[in-house]
């Protein structure tokens, strides 16, 4: 069995905002049922800062137009070339297809086009979000922190860099 192309597209529209919306707050994005209420906050806000300039958000489609995964990012408020990445979710029908790589690769193309210096991005300490550090591993970033009890008590928040100049940037 092949793997379909996934094609990666840029939020542009308010249809498809709703989409990825919906797809956030659905239970197939994510694997902890905790979401803490700034998650919930962002997850209702982003795809509409993403229509408005304030980020970018990228997303692929399945075989039937559904949202199969969507990742976020933006420049740092410094505005000197760093970056943050965001939430990365696929959804759980079709994970270890290759998207959240496919969505990584998207992204760092338009980093590297933008002449971005760094990448930021954070994670969960909990098991759930094993599979997502590995990912951070297997892209060369490199675990910078630790904020103990973030989320929520025993949730800590890990904090990963990629240097996009140096030889670590896959």
């Amino acid at each position: 069995m092949t793997t379909p192309l996934y094609e990666v597209e840029v939020l542009q529209h308010e249809a498809d905002a709703r989409l990825i919306q919906q797809f956030l707050l659905s239970d197939a994005a994510f694997d902890d049922p905790r979401t803490t209420p700034g998650e919930v906050a962002y997850f209702h806000a982003m795809p509409y800062d993403a229509l408005a300039g304030r980020c970018v958000c990228l997303y692929v489609r399945n075989e039937r137009g559904e949202i199969a995964g969507c990742s976020s990012y933006k420049e740092n408020e410094q505005q000197t070339g760093g970056y943050e990445w965001d939430y990365l979710a696929v959804h759980r029908d079709y994970r270890k297809l290759g998207l959240a790589l496919v969505l990584y690769e998207a992204m760092l193309e338009r980093l590297r086009e933008a002449g971005a210096r760094y990448l930021l991005t954070y994670t969960c300490s909990l098991e759930q979000y094993g599979p997502v550090r590995k990912l951070f591993d297997r892209c060369g970033f490199v675990l910078t922190g630790r904020c103990p009890d973030y989320y929520y008590e025993g949730e800590d928040r890990l904090v990963y860099y990629l240097d996009l100049r140096g030889a670590n940037a896959n």
